[in-house]
């Protein structure tokens, strides 16, 4: 039993100080190395494919072969998919802290890693690079389950929502630090090294010595995590881990009571044992949060299909404003400063400023609400961008490029925060950091569907119009109609997942309604909580 536990009324009552803002920059570091990584490889694959695939009998820049492409851009992907199932298993069977630290020890060396990759052709340098991004994601993937958990357990009920948005905000900080490094990195090697441009000089527009800026840009990612590593070993395990799983009320009051400053009495009541109650996937967990879970997933894999499908159309963006010339009229590093510079541009206009104003609202109006507006702005903007693809395209630039940045504000002011946060405060202690990570990989699935699926069903249906290396497909617009599609199942699937907003994680998961003597199969006092609109009642 959770209710009443003295340790716990402290957390959810306890006033916001400073410790909870160190927490968020602590917990959010895996956020920014995963946008930082996110970001950093979109803006150096196209000098890769300069620096390793350029055939003179072409007469244009080289370029990656679309394999190797989606290699590199989808491998870290599946790393993290993978990380997020293990490491959010793990922090509930050996707890948030013991493992916290592994999962940002993963990011410090395969950062590090990514940009020593070695090898004697092309194919070897992008064999070794494929494998350490892919254990890169996997460090990622465990940061998803145990930074929402332990911030959600550490915040009281009031502010919890803004602090948990803030720490997966910090994706938000690391796009720009991307875009940053991207154009200072370039713009040293360009005032150094005075290169001609492609089409005036093919061998010297690509110098040797531009094999240094992809590798010190993946390798510095390293730095953030690094500096918050000595910290992150040094927070105590959360209370309700303590407490609620381990079963030591007197431990969680002792390091709840250093962490808040005050002193908070041990309770004489333990709480019910894990292994005195229902398991995960039991019968009763599948009747009391089967269609949660259910919502969780569902939402998640919808929203990543259509904001991993971003690069489907960045492309038209950038050249629609001209930010970005033909190839031929840059040189290989000149063309990373042009990418970052229309990345970081793009990010500051929509991306970033959706995360900061969920922040703002998310504990005002709630998660439900804004998740259900969220996935209807992106539908109608979806579709708003792809039924007059076209014209927009070629007579409306102005239009195109707000149509695209208001789809994207609204992803993030909406299901890419909200389904973030809802499943670290659904469950039950004991399954919280599992059933956030089965979350978290469906999403992680839906953003390899996004990212590849689209990327092939969007090439022209005219084959001599389709990229070297794919198949002929439906084009981009009619890609476009099926996302705002997808865009609607979020929609409906949100649902599925109750408001959670203003309400302690005990009362949300139930945990107030078990009783001391442990859960017996058939007790069915707790009641099964609405599905659809915001509610107060599990």
């Amino acid at each position: 039993m959770a209710k009443g536990l003295e340790v716990l009324t402290a957390l959810d009552r306890a006033k916001t100080q400073w410790y909870h803002f160190t927490a968020i920059v602590i917990a959010g570091m895996g956020f920014f190395t995963d946008a930082y990584d996110l970001f950093c490889i979109s803006i150096v694959t196209k000098l890769l494919g300069r620096l390793y695939y350029y055939n003179p009998a072409t007469k244009k820049p080289g370029v990656l072969p679309a394999g190797v492409n989606s290699a590199l851009s989808g491998v870290a992907l599946v790393g993290t998919l993978f990380g997020q199932l293990f490491f959010g298993w793990l922090g509930d069977k050996l707890g948030r802290k013991k493992v916290y630290g592994v999962t940002l020890l993963l990011m410090i060396i395969f950062s590090i890693a990514s940009g020593c990759s070695f090898g004697t052709t092309p194919r070897a340098v992008m064999t070794t690079l494929c494998f350490f991004r892919f254990w890169l994601g996997f460090g990622i993937g465990g940061d998803y389950p145990l930074s929402a958990t332990i911030m959600s357990e550490y915040a009281n009920t009031k502010t919890r929502g803004a602090f948990v948005a803030a720490v997966f905000a910090m994706q938000g900080v690391g796009i720009l630090a991307a875009g940053a490094v991207g154009i200072i990195a370039s713009s040293i090697f360009n005032h150094i090294h005075h290169v001609p441009v492609f089409a005036v000089d093919p061998i010297r527009s690509t110098p040797r010595e531009a094999d240094f800026v992809w590798r010190f840009i993946f390798a510095l990612g390293a730095l953030p995590a690094a500096a918050t590593f000595y910290y992150r070993m040094k927070m105590p395990e959360t209370a309700r881990y303590t407490a609620l799983i381990e079963g030591n009320t007197k431990q969680a009051a002792v390091d709840m009571g250093k962490v808040l400053k005050v002193q908070i009495a041990a309770d004489s009541v333990a709480a019910v044992q894990p292994e005195a109650q229902y398991k995960l996937f039991s019968p009763e967990f599948m009747r009391r949060h089967g269609v949660h879970l259910l919502g969780t997933t569902t939402c998640w894999f919808f929203l990543d299909i259509a904001f991993y499908s971003q690069n489907l159309f960045q492309k038209d963006v950038f050249s629609a404003i001209g930010w970005i010339p033909a190839a031929k009229t840059m040189s290989a590093v000149g063309e990373v400063y042009r990418i970052a510079r229309a990345q970081t541009l793009i990010a500051l206009c929509s991306t970033v400023p959706g995360y900061w104003v969920t922040v703002l609202l998310i504990d005002h109006i709630g998660r439900w609400v804004i998740q259900l507006q969220g996935f209807f702005f992106m539908t109608v903007f979806m579709f708003a961008l792809s039924i007059p693809y076209n014209h927009l395209k070629a007579h409306n630039h102005i239009g195109f490029v707000i149509l695209y940045a208001l789809t994207f504000f609204f992803a993030n002011f909406g299901p890419n925060s909200t389904t973030f946060i809802v499943p670290a405060e659904l469950f039950p202690a004991r399954f919280r950091s599992t059933c956030h990570g089965i979350s978290a990989a469906a999403g992680k699935a839906g953003a390899i569907v996004g990212a590849f699926g689209f990327l092939y069903a969007a090439q022209s249906p005219h084959q001599k119009l389709v990229d070297p290396g794919y198949h002929k497909g439906i084009g981009v617009k009619y890609a476009l109609i099926t996302l705002g599609c997808v865009n609607a199942l979020g929609f409906m699937c949100t649902f599925l997942v109750p408001e959670t907003n203003q309400r302690s994680l005990e009362d949300i998961s139930g945990e107030n309604d078990d009783e001391i003597g442990g859960y017996n199969g058939n007790n069915k006092t707790a009641e099964k909580a609405p599905i659809g609109a915001p509610t107060n009642v599990v």
